[in-house]
């Protein structure tokens, strides 16, 4: 695969990852059963604060992913040098968060970020290593 392809498939997964939360809160509410599930005696007052807290998380987390792809498929398309280091402290980054959102808890939860949110943000890494791949195999203009 080539490395803009790559890029372009992440920035996609990205995309759907940072817009998940929202469609999320706006249609089931699952966040909010995850902390209800949580903390069963909280008021809806404190369920609604956390359930707000993950998902602007989450969302934060996708724009400044969404950055990092833009950045490395603007040097993609321009043959700059600096993408492969850039491209690849970047997946590193974006590995190690995705990771900290499927294992990481907290007092009452298991896992702090929803185990679908937290494996649909695993996608865009996955993507991730497959364009850091494709990055150190091209020549470099």
């Amino acid at each position: 695969m080539s490395p803009k392809k790559a890029l372009v498939a992440g920035l996609l997964l990205t995309v759907l990852a940072t817009a998940a939360p929202l469609v999320d809160l706006a249609t089931v509410d699952s966040i909010g059963d995850h902390v209800r599930s949580a903390y069963p005696d909280w008021s809806a007052a404190d369920v609604s604060k956390d359930r707000t807290a993950i998902t602007v998380y989450l969302v934060a987390v996708g724009v400044l992913g969404l950055v990092g792809w833009l950045t490395t498929l603007a040097g993609v398309n321009r043959g700059k040098r600096w993408t492969r280091w850039v491209g690849t402290t970047l997946f590193a980054v974006g590995a190690t968060v995705a990771l900290i959102d499927v294992s990481v808890g907290g007092e009452a939860y298991k896992t702090i970020v929803p185990l679908f949110h937290g494996t649909l943000g695993l996608l865009p890494a996955l993507v991730g290593l497959v364009a850091v791949v494709a990055l150190w195999r091209r020549p470099v203009s």
